[in-house]
């Protein structure tokens, strides 16, 4: 088979790396999809999207359109010609006429082990949940959200020290791995494997709100920490200090609650951390980022006064 024609579509760091693993490999990609510049940092720079950055070291021409519905898109897709459209986290649901175009169709690399957590937020709500496994799912895409026939996955444990950064770091991996066996298969024998995804065992992966970042020291011990992880290192499981200002949790771990703690309240604090009852156990805290400042160690809270044995954390 001649070299495949790949438009490369998507947007953060997860597909970044899923582009440079397709680079690395040698593949042929005519082009990359992705979303638009964004104001970031203190002094709202005007910053490219991770696969953009990448594309552009490559060498590859980059697309940012507003839209994927309309002509300027369909003529973009007739003047590149691809034989194959590989979406990694783009951001946008693609229209049936995208789906169609490429005589090899559109696959997808989902940090999932389909049918479990399609959409928006799979690992944040795979550590939510407190999943032990977790991987990446490369398939066939249709027009449901996460619904097509499954090519490939590769799976792996989720430790109790993981949280979102190493989790997301092991599937960016995996996922780049998962398109470039994809390609290897197309180059072989010029079709891909599906199997159907189970809709009865399938769950979904919703956007995540401000809600799900605030902690609650009602709820048990184990989930306050899985909250903790889902969130770390950015952007942060909240509560509220005594003095009313922020407090982001980004390392803890389950401890025992000496049995005559209030929910939220400060216990042991220390040189090395401090811990808060829950109703169910407690947590013990190792890093924060306060209101206003940088990941600093919990005893350095403790040193500071700003926080004590005795104290609440979460009242409003």
């Amino acid at each position: 088979m001649n070299k495949l024609r790949i438009l490369f579509m998507g947007t953060p760091d997860f597909a970044a790396s899923c582009l440079r693993a397709l680079v690395a490999s040698g593949e042929n990609i005519v082009g990359c999809v992705t979303g638009a510049d964004r104001a970031r940092g203190r002094g709202m720079k005007l910053t490219p999207t991770p696969v953009k950055s990448a594309a552009l070291e490559a060498g590859i021409p980059v697309f940012q359109p507003a839209t994927l519905r309309g002509e300027d898109f369909a003529e973009l897709l007739i003047s590149l010609s691809p034989d194959l459209i590989i979406v990694a986290a783009y951001g946008k649901l693609l229209p049936e006429n995208v789906l169609s175009f490429p005589r090899f169709g559109c696959v997808n690399a989902h940090a999932s082990l389909l049918p479990k957590y399609r959409g928006a937020a799979p690992i944040q709500r795979a550590i939510l949940a407190g999943e032990r496994e977790i991987g990446v799912t490369a398939m066939k895409m249709e027009a449901g959200l996460d619904t097509g026939d499954m090519i490939l996955t590769e799976k792996f444990d989720i430790a109790d020290t993981d949280d979102f950064g190493t989790v997301h770091a092991k599937l960016a991996e995996a996922g780049g791995r998962a398109m470039v066996r994809v390609c290897e298969m197309l180059h072989r024998t010029g079709e891909l494997p599906g199997e159907k995804q189970d809709d009865a065992l399938s769950t979904y992966a919703e956007k995540i709100t401000a809600e799900d970042m605030k902690l609650d020291f009602t709820h048990g011990a184990r989930d306050e920490v899985n909250r903790i992880r889902a969130f770390a290192p950015a952007p942060g499981a909240r509560t509220k200090m005594p003095n009313g200002k922020l407090l982001k949790i980004v390392s803890a771990a389950v401890c025992e609650n000496p049995g005559n703690k209030a929910p939220g309240e400060v216990f042991g604090a220390s040189k090395r951390s401090f811990s808060v009852a829950c109703a169910d156990g407690a947590i013990e805290v190792f890093e924060v980022v306060p209101e206003g400042k940088g990941r600093m160690r919990a005893a350095d809270l403790v040193n500071g006064r700003a926080v004590s044995d005795g104290d609440i954390l979460g009242a409003d």
